[in-house]
């Protein structure tokens, strides 16, 4: 597994793409926003102020905007301290999920099906992973183990900013959303190493989902051969 070089001693130049920040601060704010709303209702005084919908963050989210449309990118102390907002959520699993989901991007529509060979859809995949995550956090996050799709990174820069793990779900939403691009359904990746949890590493793996007949109602879940 290949692991990206540290900084040189004394420089931290900025490395993280804005967007990754612009997107985080934007999931915070549509969970916070209130599901229905009557037209004379004064939400400043009927609803408990949200963060998602404080004047701070909708600051921070035209200033993010603005970097993301100029390209600029963030330090990791920047990233760090929006994740340590993030998990003081009690739905900080969710907000990272789904932020990971929209930044690995090109959601196809519902009822589209991929006609790629397995073998094929898993390597674009993995390029595409590995490629659209050096381009977001300007390193290498982890590399692939053997298989179809085991992603697996140790000291990564989401632990950084949440030892306890929360954060290592943006890749887990990040993956899932790659794999869909190419096999057009929705994939199951189980985050099944954490280094939160004292294992060795973080990993992610693939899970195949295989519907057992007309009367079944649920999904049997089984791993990809190799990613045991």
């Amino acid at each position: 597994m290949t692991q990206a070089a540290p900084a040189p001693a004394g420089k931290n130049p900025p490395r993280i793409s804005a967007v990754v920040a612009l997107t985080l601060l934007e999931v915070i704010r549509d969970q916070d926003a209130p599901t229905e709303t009557l037209e004379s209702e004064d939400t400043s005084r009927t609803m408990p102020r949200r963060l998602g919908l404080s004047g701070v963050i909708d600051t921070q989210i035209r200033r993010y905007r603005e970097e993301a449309g100029k390209r600029g990118r963030i330090s990791d102390e920047e990233f760090r301290d929006l994740v340590r907002l993030v998990i003081r959520r009690p739905d900080s699993e969710d907000v990272f999920n789904h932020t990971g989901a929209i930044l690995a991007g090109d959601l196809r529509p519902p009822g589209w099906r991929s006609s790629l060979p397995r073998s094929v859809a898993f390597s674009l995949a993995r390029r595409r992973v590995r490629r659209r995550l050096f381009k977001l956090f300007g390193r290498r996050v982890g590399g692939f183990a053997a298989g179809p799709f085991t992603l697996e990174a140790r000291t990564h820069l989401l632990l950084d900013g949440d030892p306890g793990g929360d954060a290592c779900h943006f890749l887990t939403g990040f993956c899932e959303c790659a794999l869909q691009r190419y096999f057009g359904r929705r994939a199951r990746v189980v985050h099944s190493l954490c280094e939160s949890r004292r294992d060795a590493m973080c990993r992610w793996t693939v899970l195949a989902e295989e519907r057992v007949g007309e009367e079944a109602r649920g999904l049997i879940l089984s791993p990809e051969p190799g990613t045991s």
